[in-house]
């Protein structure tokens, strides 16, 4: 992956990780992220389950699953993707 598509998705996930709701659910729940990176669930019969991350408008994404842990979240992208 290129050099800025890396720095990208690094930044990204920072971003999903430290979000409020990091199952964006509700309409507009991926407003408090930058510009740059949208959110959806991967299928919306499971919001629960993986979500994309649109980064660069269309540019690249991400795919990934949150998992509950004691104290965190833990975040775990399952593909990526930089055009």
């Amino acid at each position: 992956m290129p050099e800025d598509g890396k720095q990208l998705v690094l930044s990204a996930r920072a971003e999903l990780i430290t979000a409020t709701d990091p199952y964006y659910r509700g309409i507009d729940a991926d407003v408090s992220l930058p510009h740059w990176i949208t959110v959806r669930p991967l299928a919306s019969t499971s919001p629960g389950g993986p979500h994309i991350a649109d980064l660069a408008g269309g540019r690249g994404w991400l795919t990934f699953t949150f998992t509950r842990r004691h104290a965190d979240l833990q975040i775990t992208v399952t593909d990526a993707f930089w055009a």
